[in-house]
C-alpha cells in the first residue's frame, strides 16, 4: 500500500506551496541481479506448431512459455484478438501448452512480440 503525505499552505489570495511526499516507494529492480532480457533468457525457445485434426480443421499449439506467465489471461487475450477458441492444456512432458483453433502461428508470433512476452529470435514456428 502506498502512503502519501500531502501538505497545503494557503495564503489569503493564492496557493503558496504544495508538498507531496511519497513514502514506501522503492525501485523494484534495485536488488535484481539476474541477466534476463525481455521474456526470459535468450536460450529459452517458444515453439509454435500447427497440427491437423480432421479434414480442414487444425489446432495451433504454443509451448515453452515461461511458468511465471498467467497463461489463462494470455489465452483470453488471444481468443479475443484472433476470434477463435482456445485453452491451456497441462502435459506431462511439455508442461503448460496453449491450444488455439485454426492456423494462428504467425498471428501468435506477432502477439508475443508486440506484448513483449518474448523476443522474435526466441520463437520457432514449425511447419510452412
Amino acid at each position: 500500500m502506498l502512503h502519501y503525505h500531502v501538505r497545503f499552505e494557503f495564503s489569503s489570495d493564492f496557493l503558496m506551496s504544495v508538498e507531496v511526499h511519497n513514502f514506501g516507494i522503492s525501485d523494484p529492480f534495485a536488488n535484481d541481479t539476474s541477466q534476463f532480457s525481455v521474456g526470459g533468457s535468450s536460450t529459452h525457445l517458444i515453439h509454435i506448431r500447427n497440427q491437423q485434426r480432421n479434414g480442414r480443421k487444425s489446432v495451433t499449439t504454443v509451448q515453452g512459455l515461461d511458468k511465471a506467465l498467467d497463461l489463462k489471461k494470455m489465452v483470453r487475450a488471444l481468443k479475443k484478438e484472433l476470434n477463435c477458441n482456445g485453452t491451456v492444456i497441462e502435459d506431462a512432458d511439455y508442461g503448460s501448452v496453449i491450444q488455439l483453433q485454426g492456423d494462428q502461428r504467425h498471428a501468435v508470433k506477432e502477439f508475443l512480440e508486440r506484448e513483449a512476452i518474448c523476443l522474435g529470435e526466441q520463437i520457432r514456428i514449425h511447419g510452412a
